[in-house]
């Protein structure tokens, strides 16, 4: 996987291709590669490293106005020209570019082997490239759906011809795909971002279809060659949200956009009169609502511990059984799905291939699910039974930050609406509604000490490891400020239950190892204050992320303190810190903080 663009009309098609590849570098990646028919013949051009890489490689004239492109995140074989798509056939007629994974890759290869076939790369790609190339149908479609129906596994495929100069066939299984509509001019991509410069209409394709696009227009179609009838839909992102806008980085620009991002996402959103949320997105209504005994958030990495979150608050709130599980595990252990349990699946990007599959496996089972994601249109937002959109604009790091904020929100603004339907009173519900309308210039307040946490991070960033704790509420947080610091700087952390800690981690603990408390001022404060000593007593550096109020004593410790307010939404503020130390450890360490090693924005594979 990582990103495709397709480009067929009447501009030369290479500068469209690049330009795209381009905006698809956030998705992180390690190779890239393109193919063009040309007047004599398809060109094809790969390198090892970015987009600015493949273009130094490229032929100094490489005119054709049809073409596709790629971006690579390794899967089967190492970062190398050979692995990196496009891929041919045999013949060299076929060329293609895919996203996902083939399963039975090996057998197929195997089989394609002992007919002669002779691989050039390691990966499960090249085997859908032979498949095509060696089928005898005689339409380009055809070949492509006989090919797909050798494989299994996960697929976002376009395709090139070399004798069919005026069109690229595209197919969807679980990864995504959409084409973009031109002015006698069409295009293909795996990401809106691919395309937002060239147009503000798009087709989204769904499981099991394929296209034909020509520079005239595009036919979707099944696999049984059943026409289907897809209208176009309105982009909503705009080219001039993809730039850095006077930032060094977008990650530093998205967690400067939390303030107004929120007051976005709140505006309409709370309900004065009956001190409670508007979700009207959710299609549930009171009565239904009532109905849930029990919520369970899905979702993987960082979205999961948004989801521990959020089920607190929901517990905390609606007085409701909540908890989160990871979703690349739901499908995998035969999960009970309950019939009054509200599942909902939290994904930035929508496409997260592990939480997409755990919703068809909650549907298939009779169960509620509803989504809590960020990009309209994507593949979760269709499949669910409703959801909340987050509203943050486009998030381009690969690190997500502003999007996990307003993650905590929707999960805030659930937990209000399902608690004023359960036995929360009008003045908590009240309490909630102004709590919630504070967090915009609460989070400015903890982005204007900056400068103060750049310091303390600076420090953190020469520890090679360090522990993050936290409890019941924080230690989500702490959860969530452990993953964001090891995803950008590569230092490891580790988070723990502050009361865990003398459950054996306190071995670790010495002058080289330092602690990271979330210390909210709530009922455990005391508690936390005592592991807090539990490590001094050790010699362990402690740097506390705590509120103003908070007496430490004599315990020795740096303190990032951050605003006080309603006890169940502090865990949101008490992200915000964490997003800073990470980014400015990573930037002391010289780090690619957009584009962290080994990672992708969007995890279209299991």
């Amino acid at each position: 996987m990582c990103g495709i663009v397709g480009y067929v009309g009447s501009e030369q098609a290479a500068p469209i291709l690049l330009e795209g590849l381009t905006r698809l570098e956030y998705r992180g990646y390690d190779s890239a590669g393109i193919a063009v028919l040309t007047g004599s013949g398809p060109k094809v051009a790969h390198a090892v490293g970015r987009v600015r890489d493949l273009q130094a490689a490229l032929p100094k004239r490489l005119s054709g106005k049809v073409g596709i492109g790629h971006t690579r995140w390794a899967t089967h074989g190492p970062a190398t020209e050979a692995n990196a798509h496009p891929h041919r056939s045999a013949d060299g007629r076929i060329m293609l570019v895919h996203n996902g994974i083939i399963d039975n890759a090996t057998a197929l290869r195997s089989e394609l082997e002992a007919d002669g076939v002779q691989f050039t790369s390691d990966t499960d790609t090249e085997v859908l490239a032979h498949l095509i190339g060696r089928s005898e149908a005689p339409a380009l479609e055809d070949r492509v759906i006989k090919a797909l129906q050798r494989i299994t596994g996960t697929y976002a495929v376009a395709v090139l011809d070399a004798q069919l100069p005026d069109r690229i066939v595209v197919a969807r299984q679980g990864s995504p795909l959409i084409i973009g509509i031109g002015d006698r001019e069409m295009f293909v991509g795996s990401d809106a971002s691919a395309l937002v410069r060239h147009t503000s209409q798009v087709v989204h394709l769904d499981d099991g279809e394929l296209a034909i696009v020509t520079a005239g227009g595009y036919e979707t179609f099944t696999a049984d060659r059943a026409r289907t009838s897809k209208q176009p839909e309105e982009l909503t992102l705009r080219a001039d949200e993809l730039q850095l806008e006077g930032h060094d980085t977008f990650l530093h620009k998205e967690i400067h956009e939390q303030p107004t991002s929120l007051e976005r996402m709140l505006s309409g959103r709370l309900d004065d009169r009956f001190a409670t949320a508007r979700l009207d997105g959710l299609g549930i209504d009171a009565r239904e609502l009532r109905g849930f005994r029990r919520v369970k958030a899905i979702g993987c990495g960082s979205s999961f511990y948004i989801g521990q979150l959020g089920a607190s608050m929901i517990e905390d709130l609606a007085r409701i059984p909540a908890d989160a599980e990871a979703a690349s595990e739901f499908r995998y252990r035969n999960p009970i799905v309950e019939p009054d349990t509200l599942y909902v699946a939290v994904s930035q990007s929508g496409e997260t291939a592990d939480t997409l599959f755990a919703v068809r496996e909650i549907q298939r089972k009779g169960g509620r699910v509803v989504g809590l994601v960020n990009v309209v249109g994507s593949s979760i937002a269709r499949e669910c039974d409703g959801g909340i959109y987050l509203h943050a604009g486009p998030e381009v790091s690969v690190a997500s930050t502003k999007v996990l904020t307003h993650m905590g929100v929707g999960f805030a603004l659930l937990a209000l609406l399902l608690g004023r339907v359960h036995d929360l009173s009008y003045a908590d519900g009240a309490r909630i509604v102004a709590g919630l309308r504070a967090l915009p210039s609460q989070v400015q307040q903890v982005l204007d000490s900056e400068d103060e946490i750049a310091v303390v991070a600076k420090g953190l960033a020469q520890s090679p490891s360090s522990f993050f704790i936290g409890r019941v509420r924080g230690y989500a947080v702490a959860r969530e400020g452990a993953q964001k610091l090891k995803e950008i700087s590569y230092q490891h952390a580790e988070a723990y239950q502050a009361s865990e800690l003398k459950h054996g981690p306190l071995a670790l603990i010495s002058p080289q190892m330092p602690t990271v408390a979330i210390v909210p001022d709530d009922e455990l404060v005391e508690r936390n204050l005592g592991a807090l000593h539990e490590i001094a007593a050790r010699s362990g550096p402690v740097i506390a992320v705590t509120h103003p109020g908070v007496e430490f004593g004599d315990l020795a410790a740096e303190r990032i303190v951050v605003p006080h307010g309603e006890v169940e939404l502090d865990p949101i503020v008490l992200t915000i810190p964490l997003q800073l130390l990470a980014y400015h450890a990573a930037a002391a360490l010289g780090r690619d903080i957009d584009r962290p090693r080994n990672l992708a924005k969007s995890v279209t594979v299991e």
